[in-house]
Order: C-alpha cells, then sequence, then structure tokens
C-alpha cells in the first residue's frame, strides 16, 4: 500500500484511528526510538542500543575487521570500474546507478582510499601513508568502528525513519523549529539522535531524508554541519579523558546549550543561508506542512504519523532497502572517509598546515584563557 493510498483510506478526524494503524506506528517506533535515542549505562560507559550492537560484532569479528576493509574498497573499486567501462544493464537505472554510475573525482577518490588501505595493510610505501598514526588510524581504530556501526545502523534505520515517528516529531515541533532554525519540524529527529545518541546516526537519517525529498539542500547541509557534532557517548569520553567526570552534566549541558545558539547564527549566514533550496532531482519535494484537518496539534501529528505507518513498506521490501543502504554505505561512503581522512591526517602530521590554518583561534583560546594557546590551537581543527 502506498503512502498516498494509505492516506485517502484513513478516517476522517472525527473518527478512531484504527487500531493495527495505531500499532504499527507505535511498536516500530518504539523500537527505533529505543535503539537509536536512548542511552544506556553499560559498565563505566554510555552507549545506545544500536551502539552496544556494534560493539559486540566487532569484538566477535576482532582482528579480522581491517582485511573485511580492504575487501569491502577493493570491491567498490572494482564494480565501480566495471560500471563505467562496460555499463552493464543493471547499472543503467535506479539505485545501482547512482551508487556506481559517478563522476571522474568519485572514482579517483574511491581508487585512492582502496590504494591508501592496501598500503597500510601490507605495510608497503611511503611511511607517510602507512605509519600507525595516518593510515593505521584509519585502517586499525576507526575501520573496525565504522563496519560495524554502519552495518547496524543502515539495517536498523527504517524503525525510526519508516513508522510515522519522523512525521509525528515533526508535526508538534514543526513551528518552533521552523522559527528558531528554519528547518522542518522533523530534523528534531536528527538533533535528537546526534546529541542523545550518535553524530552518525544523525548524518545517515539526514541523507536518507534529503534523498526521499522530506529535506532540500540548504535544510540537509544545515543539519549535518550543525546538529552531527558532539554526542552524548563521545562528551563522556572527553570528560573522562580530561578526569572532570564529576562535571559531566555542567559539561555536557555547556555543549548542548552552545550548539543550538550556534546552529540559530550559522544556519543564517553565508555559506550555509547561500546553499539552494532545490529537492533531489530524482524524487522532488515530498513534504507537505499545511494542516488539513481541523484538530488538535497532537492529534493531527497522530493521524499523520499513522497514516505513514498505514503506507510503509512490508517486511521484504524493508529488507530490501536495508540492504541497499548497507552497500551504499560500504561501497560508497567508507572509501571517501578512507581517502580523505588518510589524507587530512597526513597533512596534520607531516605539514604545518593546520598550524598555519589555526592562527585565527589563538587570540580567541588567549582571551579564554587557555594555557598554552598557540600550542593548543592546532587541536581545534584536527581534533
Amino acid at each position: 500500500m502506498s503512502y498516498s493510498q494509505a492516506k485517502s483510506e484513513e478516517p476522517t478526524s472525527s473518527s478512531l484511528i484504527p487500531r493495527a494503524h495505531l500499532l504499527k506506528f507505535l511498536l516500530p517506533s518504539l523500537m527505533g526510538v529505543l535503539l537509536f535515542l536512548v542511552p544506556f549505562q553499560v559498565g563505566d560507559s554510555i552507549n545506545i542500543g544500536m551502539g552496544l550492537m556494534a560493539d559486540g560484532l566487532q569484538s566477535l569479528l576482532g582482528a579480522a575487521l581491517p582485511a573485511i576493509a580492504l575487501c569491502v574498497l577493493c570491491l567498490s573499486v572494482i564494480v565501480t570500474l566495471y560500471v563505467k567501462l562496460a555499463q552493464p544493464s543493471w547499472a543503467q537505472q535506479g539505485h545501482f546507478k547512482d551508487m556506481f554510475d559517478v563522476g571522474a573525482i568519485w572514482v579517483a577518490l574511491r581508487i585512492l582510499g582502496a590504494i591508501f588501505v592496501i598500503m597500510t595493510f601490507f605495510q608497503f610505501g611511503p611511511e607517510v601513508v602507512t605509519a600507525s598514526y595516518t593510515g593505521g588510524v584509519m585502517l586499525n581504530d576507526l575501520a573496525p568502528v565504522l563496519l560495524t556501526f554502519f552495518f547496524f545502523a543502515a539495517l536498523l534505520l527504517p524503525f525510526l525513519v519508516e513508522f510515522g515517528f519522523m512525521e509525528f516529531i515533526g508535526t508538534m515541533v514543526r513551528k518552533p523549529f521552523r522559527v528558531i532554525f528554519n528547518l522542518p519540524g522533523r530534523s528534531a529527529i536528527d538533533a535528537t539522535a546526534s546529541w542523545m545518541g550518535s553524530g552518525t546516526v544523525g548524518v545517515l537519517i539526514t541523507a536518507q531524508q534529503y534523498e526521499q525529498g522530506y529535506y532540500n539542500g540548504r535544510e540537509a547541509s544545515v543539519i549535518a554541519t550543525n546538529f552531527s557534532v558532539a554526542s552524548i557517548a563521545f562528551s563522556l569520553l572527553v570528560t573522562n579523558f580530561v578526569e572532570i567526570n564529576h562535571l559531566f552534566v555542567q559539561f555536557y549541558f555547556t555543549v548542548v546549550v552552545s550548539g543550538l545558539m550556534a546552529a540559530v547564527i550559522v544556519s543564517r549566514i553565508p555559506p550555509l543561508s547561500r546553499k539552494s533550496d532545490d529537492y533531489y532531482e530524482p524524487v522532488g519535494c515530498q513534504l507537505s506542512e499545511e494542516r488539513t484537518e481541523n484538530v488538535g496539534l497532537f492529534r493531527y501529528s497522530l493521524l499523520q504519523a499513522t497514516r505513514r505507518a498505514a503506507g510503509a513498506p512490508g517486511p521484504k521490501e524493508l529488507a530490501r532497502l536495508a540492504l541497499l543502504n548497507v552497500i551504499d554505505i560500504f561501497l560508497t561512503l567508507l572509501p571517501l572517509v578512507f581517502a580523505i581522512g588518510t589524507v587530512a591526517l597526513i597533512l596534520a602530521e607531516f605539514t604545518p598546515l593546520f598550524t598555519w590554518l589555526s592562527y585565527p583561534m589563538v587570540p580567541v583560546l588567549e582571551l579564554l584563557r587557555i594555557p598554552e594557546a598557540q600550542a593548543a590551537a592546532p587541536a581545534t581543527l584536527v581534533g
């Protein structure tokens, strides 16, 4: 059943919402909230449910993860070059065309990422690439986290975004988010996922919502750069590292308030304010924020949510979409992370570039009375 069909079959605002539609909204959405938005304390650490699953998989696969990353990046290059050169029929339209029939710059970055991983894994080539603090960080430290985290995020995100939770929260907070941030109300989910769960999850939600036509280019850029900054788990790691655990509540409150205040300002100034308001071309705008029923806000939000839930994909379609998400992230996003991340680490470790770029931060840090401001300034960019 399509979303439009479900909407036309929905009872009027004066009648009851069908129990089946309500349960189809509540149960998967509750699962999504527990997986992505609720932090749990396990021992001395705080993590979200999906993060705990990723940690478990990482412990299970252990030392095999760098080799898996090597295979993934090599496969990305092989499939991309095959599609570009052979033009197979299965990649002439749809998802696979978007994934693999890409421009020369993206092809080059995928090849570069694979080269860096091969050199680091087999330990040959320039030390600037294979050193433990450049390519080694990307392959041995970052790859295990990204592979397991992205795997579960891609599989489980439909519980959060496909069954009406985005519509419910988006409708409830539409006006304040438009006034404060000039964003759709559904972006509140991205903000919550980022601040309470994981910034990576927030970015994935934003990318998915943009590709489905719910955010335009400017909105997606504002959300990804302002809300997906510091999760509660990462903030706890920072307080542990600097030994201020007893001040965690004050620290995290300051981080959140500062981030939200920055979002109010940054979203209204260049370059973000000059980003295009165009929607993703293959789908166009799919979001309507016009109120169509004369009912209370909560009931109208519930109606919107249950309509979306009624038209949600079935189990087979959800499994297909989840698999496509995993393929998309593994074969298109990870190579870019490795290519750009390794280059950034090389620049940070072997050139004075970040020292030069950090010069404007020195007077700011001195104003804040940060000790050794000149030495600390590069960390504000690299960290």
